[in-house]
């Protein structure tokens, strides 16, 4: 009888992330042409992490991914998955990956399309449980082309499970979805990890990073700006912020010692700074009418913007 996700979920301990690495980057430099995309890389996945790989547009996320999934070739330095080359039939039997350049037939069911992908693996998940862990079971007899754009994300998602992979690469797997199926979603992700897999995420959500990620890597222009645990990064690079409805200009406050980042938000500003006592009252002094104070602590993504801004 074979198992199911419960009952495996069950029989192994949730532990945390071993430091051996499953899939790694050494030395790699990728151009392409005149554009250098990586630029002598070191990035390691250790098994039974979530990895968020971030970055702005155009600063090698996708490269990465296509590299550990021998999609394309490095011009130096070294890929490695699971110990050998990403093209083996050995390596790609044990990933899996969704990502944002796949195209599938819209003229198939969605139960066609998950049979087919477990078609290909010598121990794959059973279909109703692939379509159950997907959100899909409801709408299986649905043609792909008739699917909203979430539930085709969710698509996707299925056939990345397929193999019952042990190292699954997403890339933006909840664009499109509302908050409940993203949420859905990430308690799936969640699950998988809690069994021992390996997940890959790339996400411009960062609030999805920030859930879900034992450990963060922010690339910029081909080179690795900032890593370690979401926690570690915000406490390093973000502070807190500072909300404030004032006559002040953005250039001035800008000139404030510890002052880090200006914003204008509609009728306010929101300034970022490491410590907000001292900011503070240098606002206080340069504008006796200031209002509608508000100090919070800073999230991922003022953290992100600091890290990949000061190296525009």
């Amino acid at each position: 009888m074979i198992a199911t996700f419960g009952e495996r979920l069950d029989a192994q301990l949730t532990h945390p992330p071993s430091s051996l690495a499953v899939a790694c980057l050494e030395g790699v430099t990728k151009t392409y042409g005149d554009v250098r995309a990586l630029d002598n890389l070191d990035l390691s996945i250790c098994a039974g992490e979530l990895l968020a790989l971030l970055g702005p547009n155009g600063a090698g996320k996708t490269t990465a991914v296509k590299l550990l999934l021998g999609l394309a070739k490095p011009n130096a330095g070294r890929v490695s998955v699971f110990g050998g080359n990403p093209v083996l039939p050995a390596s790609r039997m044990r990933t899996g990956a969704m990502l944002q350049v796949a195209r599938v037939p819209e003229t198939l069911r969605v139960r066609e399309h998950v049979d087919l992908f477990s078609s290909y693996y010598r121990h794959p998940l059973p279909p109703n449980e692939v379509l159950s862990l997907a959100g899909l079971s409801e709408v299986q007899d649905r043609l792909f082309g008739e699917l909203s754009g979430g539930q085709r994300q969710r698509v996707l998602f299925a056939l990345a499970l397929c193999g019952d992979p042990d190292l699954l690469f997403l890339d933006e797997p909840t664009v499109g979805m509302d908050v409940e199926a993203r949420r859905a979603l990430w308690q799936q992700i969640r699950n998988l990890v809690a069994r021992g897999k390996t997940v890959l995420l790339t996400t411009h959500y960062l609030e999805e990073a920030d859930a879900l990620a034992d450990r963060v890597v922010v690339l910029n222009r081909g080179v690795v700006v900032a890593e370690g645990t979401p926690a570690e990064i915000k406490a390093k690079t973000a502070g807190r912020r500072i909300r404030c409805v004032t006559r002040l200009s953005p250039d001035l406050i800008q000139q404030i010692p510890g002052v880090l980042d200006v914003r204008q938000d509609r009728e306010a500003l929101e300034i970022q700074t490491a410590v907000p006592e001292p900011v503070l009252r240098e606002l206080l002094a340069l504008d006796l009418g200031i209002s509608q104070i508000e100090v919070t602590s800073a999230g991922l993504e003022d953290a992100f913007l600091a890290l990949t801004n000061n190296r525009n």
